[in-house]
């Protein structure tokens, strides 16, 4: 083993520089990138429910299993998704409020409740087409509503 002598410690250099590297590393941080209404990517989904049910999201909000919401990369909290399904046609609509997913090659978690409704829970991912139908902002202005057509025909 390769030994390295530094103000008079012995120290294992190879274990200790990745100890010490480790350590100071600060933990990666996705930053939102804002999305037009409209914008679209494709790719993988995955789900995720226990043992994150209960605990807070990257948003600070508590996870429910049980609600229509998804992790993404980089899309700002309170973005609303159109995700369908692409072997099923089957589609849900998701508010973004968590921040994920960390696997390779996915673009959104999905909670347990929109997986479900997607036919994921089974296969665990499936191929996906997301669509941004309303942003955090945009959502301000409809009144809280999804679809503007939905804020348009709510009487005042």
């Amino acid at each position: 083993m390769l030994m390295v002598r530094v103000v008079g410690l012995r120290l294992l250099s190879p274990m200790l520089v990745i100890a010490v590297l480790g350590a100071c590393a600060a933990p990666v941080r996705m930053r939102p990138v804002p999305v037009a209404i409209g914008h679209e990517e494709a790719g993988l989904a995955s789900w995720y429910g226990h043992p994150y049910h209960g605990r807070r999201t990257a948003s600070g909000e508590v996870y429910d299993m049980g609600q229509m919401t998804a992790a993404h990369r980089t899309m700002p909290f309170g973005t609303w998704v159109l995700v369908t399904n692409r072997n099923t046609g089957r589609s849900v609509e998701v508010r973004i409020n968590d921040r994920g997913p960390f696997e390779k090659g996915r673009i959104i978690d999905l909670s347990y409740a929109a997986a479900q409704q997607l036919g994921a829970v089974g296969p665990g991912v499936i191929p996906v087409r997301l669509r941004v139908i309303a942003t955090a902002t945009r959502m301000s202005w409809v009144g809280g509503f999804v679809d503007e057509g939905r804020a348009s025909a709510t009487p005042r």
